[in-house]
């Protein structure tokens, strides 16, 4: 049997219920969940998550590139498919809410 080491952390019991439920569902242990995040995190020599703070305001299309364009226009055309739209009275109280404006 290889080496093993316990890894010991405390985390808010909600969460840890939710993600386990979550791993339950996909047939992989906590353990395993653990052991997949130490291994990516020595293979990318970091964190493999996209960490950054949100936009504090819209991002213009002229800001992106022709992928990122193309992939929200491919979310848009999702949503229309799946019946997800908004009226304008919605997309203007999100955008009051998110971003003042």
């Amino acid at each position: 049997m290889a080496n093993t080491s316990a890894v010991y952390a405390r985390i808010d019991s909600g969460l840890k219920e939710n993600a386990e439920s979550i791993l339950q569902q996909l047939g992989i242990s906590p353990s395993s969940a653990i052991q997949m995040l130490y291994s990516q995190i020595v293979l990318t020599r970091g964190l493999p998550l996209d960490l950054h703070l949100p936009s504090r305001k819209p991002t213009m299309i002229g800001d992106m590139s022709r992928e990122e364009l193309d992939a929200e226009l491919m979310k848009g055309m999702e949503s229309l498919k799946s019946g997800k739209t908004y009226t304008a009275d919605e997309v203007d109280a999100e955008l009051s809410k998110d971003f003042g404006i």
